[in-house]
């Protein structure tokens, strides 16, 4: 197995290598537990943002605390820092390169991570950049799925809400497509169904999907329901599109009433309104726990990126 070095991409793992970060994340488990590590003391983070983030943001400062290191962060990076002056994503990561050990970095443009990968000379996370990858949420869904389902072969997942704009579920089908027997269900509004390089990936790699209207129905054949909401700030002046996908797709009571009982839901978060709370204390409801397999897995990561 190939060293980690950056993490850009759902693309640049194999099966060893989530294998090997879903071993750490099991060991990460413990280390909460037992109050936390020191092996990465003297290690500092650079949590880089310039997309809004609550959850992603805080899971990788606690991560790295939680193993000893330091953290260095800015939130709202696009609005604050030199880049409201002007300066280039390639000077700001060079300046803070000198400061860290590794950049977590959320970015509104596809690719920045690649782009800041290039000058960094430390390693660099993707922590989102625009529609286009979210690698470490792929990892934790994937990681969740084993965790809940207890395999990550021979499943059927259903893709649900905005596919055109979510890029959880654009690294998701990244990461389903490494394995054997797996069924992957589109089902969204017209407006944001999944786009057809993400379908021709599959294809290539000889992964079964297929688009449905009746979430009912693919509830009763699905191990997973990825749930994703509607992501307005991607529609701009679009408003008449986002209304027209809004609340079009709601597990509800009557959805989980179709499921099997094996089977869960899951979403990255923030939801809106598109998870009904009643269905909270459904067991199959995965999504709080998901958001906190998120810690385990960023500690994995930072320890195979820093230890």
């Amino acid at each position: 197995m190939d060293r980690l070095y950056h993490v850009l991409e759902a693309q640049q793992f194999d099966i060893d290598q989530m294998d090997a970060v879903f071993s750490i994340a099991r060991e990460m488990e413990q280390v909460v537990q037992h109050y936390g590590s020191n092996i990465l003391n003297r290690r500092v983070m650079a949590t880089l943002f310039y997309e809004p983030s609550t959850r992603t943001r805080l899971s990788f400062e606690s991560a790295m605390t939680r193993l000893g290191g330091a953290v260095l962060t800015t939130e709202s990076a696009q609005e604050f820092s030199s880049a409201a002056k002007g300066e280039t994503l390639e000077d700001t990561i060079r300046v803070v390169a000198g400061y860290t050990d590794v950049i977590v970095l959320r970015h509104f443009e596809s690719g920045a991570s690649n782009r800041a990968a290039a000058v960094a000379g430390i390693p660099v996370i993707n922590a989102g950049d625009g529609a286009g990858q979210h690698p470490t949420q792929a990892l934790l869904d994937m990681y969740t799925i084993q965790r809940e389902i207890g395999r990550l072969e021979e499943i059927a997942v259903a893709l649900v809400g905005d596919l055109a704009n979510g890029r959880t579920v654009r690294s998701l089908c990244y990461l389903l497509a490494k394995y054997e027997d797996i069924k992957i269900y589109f089902v969204a509004p017209e407006v944001v169904r999944m786009k057809d390089d993400i379908k021709e990936y599959l294809q290539r790699h000889q992964v079964d999907f297929e688009e449905a209207d009746d979430l009912h129905d693919v509830a009763r054949q699905a191990d997973v329901i990825y749930q994703t909401r509607i992501q307005k700030e991607r529609f701009g002046d679009r408003t008449t599109e986002y209304e027209q996908a809004r609340g079009k797709y709601i597990v509800d009571r009557s959805v989980m009433d179709c499921m099997q009982d094996h089977a869960v839901v899951m979403h990255p978060l923030p939801r809106v309104d598109e998870i009904d709370p009643a269905v909270d204390a459904d067991p199959r409801a995965a999504y709080f726990r998901q958001a906190h397999n998120g810690l385990y897995v960023r500690m994995a990561l930072l320890r195979m990126l820093l230890a």
